[in-house]
């Protein structure tokens, strides 16, 4: 079991690292058209142990997203977004859960469970991530079209990005 945390561990510095150092500073404008933001971070909570309690799945999100925070200077959105993950992370694995559950498998991994299942486990888990992290950066719902959009673009950069790190670093 520790080796899977120590594993997790390096896992989260790397993607933190990449957050923070990398995509802070990619821009991707065109114009007036700024929809689109380059969010990583979400993967970590997505490959922690299916076993982990959802009061630690909490905790972990608003510490590693008060950490984000620190560094793109946003009071308490990733942290928000975070806590908020880790409470909805068992519910959205309930629903996407394989036909002979969880029983054999320590991290929900497109090498446990195939690419089609992680596709769909990371699609669902970073759409409900951008969509409540873009309504807490605006915090209003009179942006609600702004809203869809940074998601809908952002979440479409962002998936591919995740799937790339699945592929050159498999958790496995």
């Amino acid at each position: 079991m520790n080796a899977v945390w120590l594993k997790q561990g390096l896992s989260f510095l790397f993607i933190f690292l990449f957050q923070v150092l990398v995509l802070k500073q990619v821009h991707l404008i065109w114009g007036s058209f700024n929809y689109i933001s380059l969010i990583i971070i979400p993967l970590w909570y997505m490959l922690l142990p299916v076993q982990t309690p959802r009061w630690l799945l909490v905790a972990i999100g608003f510490i590693s997203g008060m950490l984000v925070d620190w560094f793109y200077d946003s009071p308490g959105v990733f942290a928000s977004a975070g806590t908020f993950i880790g409470f909805a992370r068992p519910i959205i694995l309930s629903y996407v859960e394989p036909k002979g559950g969880f029983r054999s498998i320590s991290i929900p991994s497109k090498f446990h469970l195939g690419l089609n299942w992680f596709v769909t486990y990371a699609s669902v888990m970073l759409l409900v991530y951008l969509l409540f992290y873009f309504s807490m950066e605006v915090f209003t719902p009179a942006y609600l079209v702004k809203i869809l959009l940074k998601t809908i673009f952002s979440f479409i950069l962002s998936i591919l990005l995740m799937l790339l790190y699945v592929f050159i670093f498999d958790p496995e």
